[in-house]
């Protein structure tokens, strides 16, 4: 069986500053996020879950800092950068908005429905996304077959490797809602058929608040 360890990375800066951080605008974590990474960290230090044949992060600083720091855990030194497991690309128009400036030139775009729609103005479909992700899973699985794999990677990525490896809609039906520095799990146990071991396990970030902006 192939093991894909999926890890959302820490809170961001640009979460924080309520911005569309796409990979032209990341910055990295805030220091919220850096210590809910050092939670995980700490956490596996302490009780290893797996060994990992090998680990993967996406382009954007906010993963890649994430596996840094959670790295020396896993008893690696280096991950591979894959930028197919980078984040929805909003496109360098809406890359770097906030939110209310976003909202106040494109209204709010339907995310429910047609994931062939231009959801970012000059940006990354939907399903252009979600083939994207796709194809970095089925690489992993031709690389690593019967391998335990660890990927830093991003909130979207996570809800469209389940609702791939579901056979769930697309778009719309359901909502998850992945928290930062949780460990999302699913296995192939044989071509054709996943299961889901675990989603959203963020027993380590017990006692932090839920966001920076958190009242």
């Amino acid at each position: 069986m192939t093991r894909v360890i999926l890890v959302r990375h820490g809170e961001s800066q640009v979460s924080v500053g309520r911005l569309v951080g796409g990979p032209r605008s990341c910055v990295g974590l805030s220091d919220l996020g850096r210590l809910q990474a050092e939670r995980l960290r700490d956490r596996w230090s302490k009780h290893p879950e797996m060994e990992a044949d090998v680990v993967y992060a996406s382009q954007y600083p906010r993963a890649r800092e994430t596996g840094d720091i959670v790295l020396p855990a896993l008893g690696h030194s280096e991950m591979v950068i894959d930028a197919n497991f980078g984040e929805h690309d909003p496109g360098p128009i809406c890359d770097g908005l906030t939110y209310d400036e976003f909202e106040r030139r494109f209204g709010d775009p339907d995310w429910e429905n047609d994931p062939h729609g231009e959801t970012f103005p000059g940006g990354e479909t939907i399903a252009a996304f979600q083939l994207r992700v796709g194809g970095a899973v089925r690489g992993l699985i031709e690389r690593h077959g019967g391998g335990r794999v660890v990927v830093f990677c991003h909130g979207g990525v996570i809800d469209t490797v389940l609702r791939q490896s579901l056979r769930t809609s697309g778009t719309g039906i359901f909502e998850v809602w992945t928290k930062n520095a949780s460990i999302t799990e699913v296995e192939l146990v044989r071509p054709g058929r996943w299961r889901l071991v675990r989603y959203n396990d963020a027993a380590h970030l017990a006692g932090l608040p839920a966001s920076t902006n958190s009242p």
